[in-house]
């Protein structure tokens, strides 16, 4: 049985969220076995809720047969102990279809991604998160980016005219159209930053009321991104400040280097410590063996 809408807002707005990496063979096939010990691990690392089949899970690499494993396997392993939020995205029809699959599989809320490819118009975004919305009883979190921008005025439009909205994740960046969002809407929503990278932003998104992030690196170095996040709470500034520096400016210069590093270099990470999920599908690619051996450098410094 799904959490109540309480237990899913409380753990969104206190708490460190984070998306588990997809777990490939070497064939590049989905793995259940090694999937299911990793959702075990996240859990036992102590993430207040866990988004399966996100950006970092490679939602737009999957099939619906690997989303579905994907979605009974993670709410097996979870058990309640925290609720469990898979994606769904793509066109209307195919939208709809994740989240009755979703819903089937026993999965807590949905985390609806921007439409895809087309440039689109606010008030044609505002249309499409309806229609998928509004087809399902789960509990929802609009991802506001890349093609579906929302600014303030049209979040309030969409939550006004779908209870079940009951976030917002912010994968733009805009502290100032955020906190235009955050003062307009208030707290009909969750805020959850949502950057790739979020620990860069943390301390931004702090200040204007945003309590949680999801966080990449949690897939291979809980330890620290769980230190960086009570530091941040905690008011910590020397710890922010000096994981910031050692840690994040240089896996960020790293992970700018080549566009979908975001999720590649997690991989990356999560093989070095020696938690492989294999490699990310095309179209994103890994890191080379000379990138692999910097970020291994910089994991290193700091565990």
């Amino acid at each position: 049985m799904a959490l109540s809408v309480e237990r899913i807002r409380q753990s969104l707005s206190d708490g460190l969220l984070s998306f588990p990496i997809t777990d490939f063979d070497a064939n590049g096939q989905f793995n259940a076995d090694t999937y299911r010990e990793r959702i075990e691990w996240f859990v036992q690392q102590g993430v207040s809720s866990v988004f399966v089949a996100g950006g970092t899970g490679e939602f737009f690499s999957l099939s619906m047969d690997e989303y579905k494993q994907i979605c009974k396997i993670a709410v097996e392993t979870v058990a309640g102990r925290v609720p469990v939020i898979a994606s769904a995205g793509k066109s209307i029809p195919d939208a709809r279809a994740y989240c009755a699959a979703a819903e089937e599989a026993g999965i807590d809320a949905i985390l609806l991604m921007p439409p895809y490819l087309t440039e689109c118009p606010a008030d044609g975004v505002v249309e499409y998160a309806k229609a998928v919305i509004n087809s399902t009883p789960l509990q929802v979190v609009y991802y506001n980016r890349g093609n579906g921008i929302l600014d303030a005025e049209s979040v309030k439009a969409l939550a006004a005219a779908c209870p079940n909205l009951i976030g917002l994740k912010d994968g733009v960046g805009s502290i100032a159209a955020l906190n235009d969002t955050i003062k307009t809407v208030g707290d009909r929503l969750v805020y959850i930053g949502g950057v790739p990278t979020a620990e860069i932003f943390a301390e931004a998104y702090l200040s204007i009321g945003v309590n949680t992030y999801s966080s990449a690196v949690f897939n291979f170095m809980p330890e620290m991104a769980m230190k960086f996040y009570s530091a941040l709470r905690g008011g910590d500034q020397a710890t922010v400040t000096a994981i910031i520096k050692n840690f994040f400016i240089p896996f960020c210069r790293l992970r700018d280097r080549k566009k979908g590093y975001a999720v590649s270099l997690i991989k990356a990470g999560a093989d070095i410590v020696g938690r492989s999920a294999g490699d990310v599908r095309a179209p994103l690619t890994m890191p080379s063996a000379a990138e692999k051996e910097e970020l291994a450098a910089i994991i290193n410094a700091n565990r």
